[in-house]
């Protein structure tokens, strides 16, 4: 017996690779699982090519030759401003970002158009509205920037901004801003 999944264009979040690094190659997998729109730097266009993977758009070209049928956009501001502008022009609901640093206070009047999950080499980003709640075992790491006050149910602060999950279960935030970024470790 056989399964067979339908994949709608837009469904799966695109992926935007802007510093890929030493981004570790099974979270890419997992990443590039369900063929998303495949979005990078054309500083890391080679890079990407080199590991096999079809790129459907390029950001800042130097007009150098690309695989056939992929897209180009020239960036007038910041290459993820340009990214984002384009993926919700086009009505993404949602993105994947892969980057040296989480930048995503900066990127926050981009939160309500699309869902931005950032991911570094060490780290996955997000921003969470008041009422999240998400599963996790015992000993997992929350990193929030505590900039308001917000309650927890099932943490505990360690140090600097670091959040340990104290049992096995589901962790809530309840907030009065309009989102709290939080990072876990990967």
């Amino acid at each position: 017996m056989s399964s067979h999944h339908i994949i709608r264009e837009k469904q799966e979040p695109a992926l935007y690779i802007h510093h890929l690094g030493a981004f570790n190659e099974e979270y890419l997998g997992q990443l590039l699982e369900w063929s998303p729109t495949l979005i990078v730097s054309a500083a890391v266009y080679e890079k990407v090519i080199s590991l096999g993977l079809k790129v459907d758009v390029v950001v800042n070209s130097n007009d150098q030759d690309f695989q056939e049928n992929t897209k180009v956009i020239h960036a007038k501001s910041e290459e993820l401003d340009a990214v984002l502008d384009y993926l919700i022009a086009e009505k993404y609901p949602a993105v994947n970002i892969i980057d040296s640093k989480s930048n995503l206070r900066e990127l926050g009047s981009y939160i309500e158009a699309i869902n931005i999950v950032v991911f570094t080499e060490t780290e996955k980003s997000y921003a969470i509205k008041s009422g999240f709640s998400v599963w996790k075992p015992k000993g997992s790491i929350f990193n929030i920037d505590v900039v308001s006050y917000f309650e927890t149910s099932n943490l505990k602060q360690t140090e600097n901004n670091n959040f340990e999950v104290i049992n096995d279960g589901f962790v809530e935030f309840t907030f009065n801003v309009p989102y709290l970024f939080i990072g876990e470790a990967l």
